[in-house]
């Protein structure tokens, strides 16, 4: 075949692979653009759950369909006590849906027994630890554990799952890098535990720890730009393409 037979086949080819690419990165974009709608969605839907007032808990035999998507940062009302079983800290650097929380420290998660009987884990709230000092967080919790019941307010949150590159936990010290309560529970010898755990809003301690709080969305949202950044290569290489196949034709010439 002749060099000028192959030039077309070469071009159509080239011609092709460039429609590709700028399909792909055009249908990413889109996606992009898409996850965005979906993501003002939810916090939309999140911002509402946790503006409204406070519902009753709902009763044990209606846990198991509570559902994340959901149910989740629902605020909910009860009556329980913390009973005498040792605590869980949960490591952090900090909070997504807590504007007061920064720096190192720990969630403490303590265990709750309701009057009729089921125990509810609760997330009571955040210890200040720089040095990870457990003597200073079982002293911030023993107050707690008056076996006298209380009402509580707070939002209901679901178990995480501990990615790849979380640290293993520590049963000795009792800390947790993922807020993972069945795993709490199990490890810990709590009895079974509801499928959720409540992130506790009041009431606060005298002491103002472990400290509870209101909680405000902050998702993070890129896509937009993300959404830019794959219509912009998506214009580079249909732009590269035309360079090229211009300049292809002035040498054909």
């Amino acid at each position: 075949m002749s060099a000028l037979a192959a030039r077309p086949r070469g071009r159509f080819g080239f011609g092709l692979f460039t429609l590709a690419m700028v399909a792909l990165f055009v249908g990413l974009g889109l996606w992009q653009l898409q996850r965005r709608a979906e993501k003002h969605a939810l916090i939309a839907a999140l911002a509402e759950r946790l503006a409204v007032e406070p519902e009753a808990l709902p009763p044990s035999s209606q846990w198991n369909a509570l559902r994340a998507e959901r149910d989740e940062f629902r605020r909910v009302r009860f009556i329980a006590g913390f009973i005498s079983a040792p605590d869980a800290m949960v490591y952090s650097s900090g909070s997504a849906v807590r504007d007061d929380i920064s720096g190192p420290g720990t969630w403490a998660f303590m265990p709750t027994r309701l009057a009729s009987g089921e125990t509810v884990v609760v997330n009571a709230g955040f210890v200040q630890n720089t040095m990870q000092d457990r003597s200073l967080e079982d002293r911030a919790v023993k107050p707690l554990v008056t076996g006298e019941p209380v009402t509580m307010t707070g939002y209901i949150r679901f178990p995480q799952t501990a990615g790849v590159l979380t640290p293993a936990e520590n049963p000795a010290k009792r800390l947790w890098f993922t807020r993972d309560h069945l795993a709490m529970a199990r490890s810990l010898g709590w009895g079974e535990v509801a499928p959720f755990y409540i992130d506790l809003e009041q009431p606060v301690p005298a002491g103002g720890i472990p400290k509870p709080g209101s909680l405000q969305v902050h998702l993070k949202d890129d896509h937009l730009q993300y959404a830019v950044t794959w219509f912009a290569l998506a214009a580079a290489v249909a732009i590269a393409f035309l360079v090229w196949r211009g300049g292809r034709r002035r040498q054909s010439r």
